[in-house]
């Protein structure tokens, strides 16, 4: 029931509660917020608003539903209640470690070895780059973020910790690549400016690109941060989503090759939110080489446990080797699909995306041919609420992404059925021969 406020009195809140920069006057969160109030339904609303604005995982749920229809026994078993339902340090159980740490192994094809002990448990992603953020660096540092780059950073690595980004700024000539000069660049900047720079956070692979990164750069990445003495945190919460196992390289691999040699300023976010399709389940994981950090991170993580229960399930899940074998393999063909026949169809509406994606939820599109000679901003987000309002597809602009070039947009795929997608891309579709005629 609502309570009427008084607005003769004001009671002050902090700096915090007041602070803008959880982002949510963003055109990412606004496009979530339209798709709320008039959802697709094929049925029940088919000229609803289809949400291509969430990286979610739909496409091999069943597989998972399949397999606790065939170990509901096990699953609903009260054996271990008492030990669930007790005080759990924040170390989180053995077994969950362990099952992580395995997963972790097999989606890079055994090329990387974790070790369970140096996992910390977080509640989810977000709460892991977060809580990596406090450690690393103080109120008024920075991290640099290359761009484009996913808009809840904005809100995840600077809202409640104080700390800036700098964003490193690539661009489409090189299909977005991150270069030295870049790196370079936006640290340089940010010294003038009297920006102490603590750390680099990459996400790999790319969330809004949907590509990985090549060996090459990330080796020019971990020259850099070692050259400047800073850390590095490698997002890679979409590492079995690549399209093909070989395609990814993580840099523990890159680490591995180099014996370890700087790893102390190496940290890596994981999630079982991208990959196994579980963002409700809040599962995330630090994986540090610093043993400060680990130790930190782990008194930190108090604020952000997860249940018992949950990782007692999907330890059970996490441990089956061949559930975990087929899993990846078979969601990875899905996404696949996914991507060339969102591409494709793209493609026949006279619309072309990021040459070279190879991983993720989603498609980076060009639609730079829409906005003139002269690209701006403003011609970005307008065509923004033109697909919006008229076309009903809620996609996120690359100006809600920090992207420097306007034109470009992510477009999700794998949160709806295959039917739904055909249904966007005919929508983007006619409204390209609109456009045209």
């Amino acid at each position: 029931m609502a309570i009427e406020q008084d607005e003769e009195v004001c009671v002050g809140l902090s700096k915090v509660a007041v602070s803008e920069t959880h982002g949510e006057d963003s055109p990412y969160f606004a496009g979530w917020r339209a798709y709320d109030q008039n959802p697709y339904h094929e049925l029940s609303n088919p000229s609803g608003v289809i949400q291509m604005g969430l990286a979610e995982n739909q496409v091999s749920f069943d597989l998972i539903e399949r397999y606790l229809e065939k170990h509901s026994q096990t699953m609903n078993t009260t054996s271990g209640f008492r030990e669930n339902a007790l005080f759990q340090d924040y170390h989180g159980l053995k077994s969950f470690r362990q099952a992580m740490a395995s997963f972790m192994e097999q989606i890079r094809g055994g090329r990387a070895k974790f070790d369970p002990d140096r996992i910390v448990i977080t509640a989810g992603a977000t709460a892991a780059n977060e809580l990596l953020t406090f450690i690393l660096a103080d109120p008024g540092d920075a991290l640099l973020v290359p761009t484009p780059y996913y808009p809840g950073f904005d809100r995840d690595l600077r809202w409640r910790t104080g700390v800036k980004i700098v964003p490193v700024h690539c661009d489409s000539s090189n299909n977005f690549e991150i270069t030295p000069q870049a790196l370079e660049s936006a640290y340089e900047e940010a010294k003038s400016n009297n920006v102490k720079i603590s750390g680099l956070l990459i996400t790999n692979p790319s969330n809004p690109l949907g590509a990985t990164i090549k060996r090459s750069v990330l080796e020019n990445i971990l020259d850099f941060v070692t050259r400047k003495n800073i850390h590095l945190i490698s997002d890679e919460i979409y590492s079995g989503s690549s399209f093909s196992p070989d395609e990814f390289i993580s840099v523990a691999e890159i680490l591995e090759s180099r014996n370890h040699k700087e790893c102390q300023r190496v940290h890596i976010v994981y999630s079982l939110s991208k990959d196994l399709g579980l963002p409700g389940f809040r599962v995330g994981t630090i994986y540090s080489y610093n043993d400060a950090v680990v130790t930190t991170a782990r008194r930190m993580s108090s604020f952000t446990l997860i249940s018992s229960q949950t990782q007692q399930l999907l330890s059970l899940m996490l441990s089956d080797g061949d559930f975990t074998e087929n899993y990846v393999r078979v969601n990875r063909e899905r996404l696949k699909k996914r991507y060339e026949m969102i591409v494709e169809g793209l493609r026949n509406a006279g619309i072309e995306c990021l040459r070279g994606g190879n991983a993720g939820l989603f498609c980076w599109m060009d639609l730079k041919g829409l906005l003139g000679d002269f690209p701006t901003k403003e011609g970005e987000l307008s065509l923004w609420r033109l697909m919006l309002e008229e076309v009903k597809v809620n996609i996120s602009p690359g100006y809600s992404c920090h992207c420097a070039e306007p034109g470009w947009f992510r477009v999700c795929f794998a949160n709806m059925s295959e039917e739904t997608l055909q249904v966007a891309i005919r929508r983007i579709h006619d409204f390209m021969v609109r456009r045209r005629n």
